[in-house]
């Protein structure tokens, strides 16, 4: 019987690699595919140089083919320039999960079903399960690593055909396994934050292409305590970098509680928290998974962003892909342009970009 082919999205890291490598020790015939997504021209400081170096060295310990694919306009079009516009707007974004759905999962696979593929794969900390047609994204077993809230977005068509190899290995095993195969990013840092980005000022970047729009830090009784840099530069419950820290109050450090848009007016408050928490959200463009449940109300888990414990909620389907979602505690900083990502006990059950945070209803 032919072997299977499958591509396997490489970036130079130690989790496609040895995503690569399983895939291989299994019987597939694997092809690497490395992708472009930003010109170094636009800014940002990238690494796709070095990252491209170490996907051919890996390639090569592994015997296995390579390419590589710019998909810089693509991503510019549908992941960039809703970046932009958020923050313009004032929300916080998460390239990450569009990134997913418009470029891995987008031509990303259209490209490697051209070098013949009969699957994809990646080196993302989720697992799949394909069971009559559907598709299930599953928790890893690495919890620390789990990257469902990223796949939040993507869709049934999406994920057919799909593989995830580390589903079931924690990160150190991960990296064991490099090791002790001669990988070369065995020990190679996990990458964080937004690629474009890199280790630069994020503020610095953002003044590229947003211009700045300086306005007054205040308090809710009218009190004028200085100058914000843009309102974008912000999020609920920020404490760092207010550059008001002579005035601090009696009651502990200072916090972002609103931003006021209209009147370019960020407000902040100190001691008590209440004011930073909220009994419930509204959420739009959601994506539901595998599909839309039969119910208009359930109880589930949420996560309201990507390093937080899952929280019990009552979920409403409002319809046209807009949710209602009430906490079964309060919950503190929840921030508009985020996702809210639901899940069982087991699987990802979907998420969509949180509009509006409330307390009382």
């Amino acid at each position: 019987m032919d072997k299977k082919t499958v591509v396997v999205g490489m970036s130079g890291g130690v989790d496609s690699s040895v995503a690569a490598l399983l895939l291989k020790r299994q019987g597939y015939n694997v092809i690497g595919l490395f992708m472009k997504n930003w010109n170094e021209e636009d800014d940002g400081v990238c690494t796709a140089e070095t990252d491209f170096s170490d996907v051919r060295r890996v390639s090569a310990t592994l015997g296995i083919p390579y390419y590589t694919v710019d998909f810089s306009k693509e991503y510019m079009d549908r992941v960039f320039k809703y970046f932009i516009d958020e923050y313009s707007k004032g929300r916080t974004p998460n390239p990450d999960v569009l990134c997913n759905r418009e470029i891995k999962f987008g031509p990303f696979k259209d490209y490697a079903k051209s070098l013949g593929a009969d699957y994809i794969a990646t080196g993302h900390y989720c697992g799949i399960s394909h069971e009559n047609g559907v598709h299930y994204l599953l928790k890893a077993k690495d919890k620390n690593k789990d990257q469902t809230y990223f796949l939040n977005q993507v869709s049934q068509e999406q994920l057919d055909g799909v593989l995830f190899p580390l589903q079931d290995l924690e990160k150190s095993e991960v990296r064991k396994i490099a090791e002790e195969n001669g990988l070369v990013t065995a020990e190679k840092k996990d990458s964080t934050g937004i690629c474009f980005i890199g280790e630069r000022n994020f503020r610095q970047f953002l003044m590229n292409y947003i211009p700045a729009n300086e306005g007054d830090i205040k308090t809710y009784d009218g009190r004028t305590l200085g100058k914000h840099y843009g309102l974008m530069y912000y999020t609920i419950g920020q404490r760092r970098g207010l550059d008001i820290g002579g005035q601090k109050g009696d009651d502990g450090r200072w916090f972002v509680i609103e931003k006021d848009l209209k009147n370019n007016v960020l407000y902040v408050a100190h001691g008590e928290e209440d004011k930073l928490f909220t009994n419930g959200l509204y959420a739009s463009g959601f994506n539901f998974m595998p599909g839309t449940p039969s119910e208009t109300s359930f109880k589930c888990t949420a996560k309201f962003r990507y390093r937080q414990d899952e929280q019990g909620v009552t979920v409403y389907n409002l319809g046209d892909g807009n949710v209602k979602v009430l906490f079964d505690k309060p919950q503190r900083a929840i921030t508009e342009g985020q996702y809210c990502v639901l899940y069982d006990d087991k699987r990802c059950l979907g998420g969509g970009v949180i509009e509006k945070a409330f307390k009382t209803e």
